[in-house]
């Protein structure tokens, strides 16, 4: 472990992500859900500064608001920091300064993406040694998206969405996401899909188990087809989180009128995303979307996980 030097830092980014499957098995008895997901990272980064320091903090800055965000040590990023800490016996501290970019419960795991981040930042700043390798179990237990946010790239997640293997894709997609006001929780939307299940039982068939990731996706992203991704794509959530937010389904139909191929809320919402053709026609249907007063932004993907750009 290297010797503490007064001021370095080390600047770690980590993207967002893009639920493009999702599939969400019955309620357990320890309180979750077995899932199976396809996960793609896209170009829309989170950005961690981690500074030596005595004590831990946090700082938020960046293009959203911020303000609401927790900077105590129930933060996710503050508790990878005290992870990494426990793990290694590095008694040291960290300032962290997050520049944030991914929407804030959004569903497209930015606060996961921050924990990756720190770890990694605090791994190379510490001189702890884990390496990537050695930081996804960490990542696992801060939360089933942050070992996602260390990877990136094209992923199945099942279990908790934590169980990672990595999928073949080729190509380039391109999104457009849209970001309808107001946030969702994402306890509140599983609750949602599990009463919609208790109660129309007839009209929905029992979650399967296993739950898995259809072949017509997985094949989608192997061939870089983004007709037939628009054709797979799929989300359990998504009838629960349009139940909680109706202004979702206006946004999804306005998209999938103006070009997009198709849509999609990503997670738990409310991010919705939209899989464009190329590059041009997402670029026409941002403007669309800005026209009619929906905030949204264009990404692509895949992109790499957690990577430090400066040290």
């Amino acid at each position: 472990m290297e010797s503490r030097q007064s001021g370095r830092s080390v600047t770690v980014r980590a993207p967002g992500k893009i639920n493009v499957f999702f599939r969400v098995g019955a309620l357990q008895h320890d309180g979750y859900h077995s899932v199976a997901s396809l996960y793609q990272a896209v170009s829309l980064y989170e950005e961690v500064t981690a500074t030596h320091a005595e004590g831990r903090s946090v700082r938020f800055s960046g293009p959203i608001d911020t303000s609401a965000l927790a900077t105590d040590d129930s933060n996710l990023a503050m508790r990878a920091a005290a992870l990494l800490m426990q793990e290694t016996g590095y008694s040291g501290g960290v300032a962290l300064s997050i520049v944030k970019r991914v929407p804030i419960a959004g569903g497209m795991g930015g606060g996961s993406a921050d924990a990756a981040a720190t770890l990694l930042a605090c791994d190379e700043l510490w001189g702890t040694g884990l390496g990537r390798t050695g930081l996804l179990p960490l990542a696992a237990r801060l939360g089933a998206d942050v070992p996602f946010a260390l990877e990136g790239g094209t992923a199945v997640g099942t279990g908790r969405g934590d169980e990672l293997s990595h999928a073949l894709a080729k190509g380039t997609f391109h999104w457009v996401l849209a970001l309808p006001d107001g946030g969702l929780s994402t306890p509140t939307v599983y609750s949602a899909l599990d009463r919609h299940r208790d109660e129309h039982p007839a009209e929905l068939a029992p979650p399967p188990e296993p739950v898995k990731v259809d072949t017509a996706v997985l094949q989608a992203v192997r061939i870089g087809d983004p007709e037939s991704l628009a054709n797979a794509m799929h989300n359990d959530l998504q009838a629960a989180a349009v139940k909680l937010a109706p202004n979702l389904l206006e946004v999804m139909e306005l998209g999938e009128q103006r070009g997009a191929l198709a849509g999609i809320v990503s997670g738990s919402g409310p991010t919705v995303a939209f899989l464009a053709q190329d590059n041009r026609s997402a670029a026409e249907l941002q403007r669309v979307l800005t026209r009619s007063g929906v905030r949204s932004l264009t990404a692509t993907g895949p992109v790499p996980g957690a990577r430090v750009i400066e040290s």
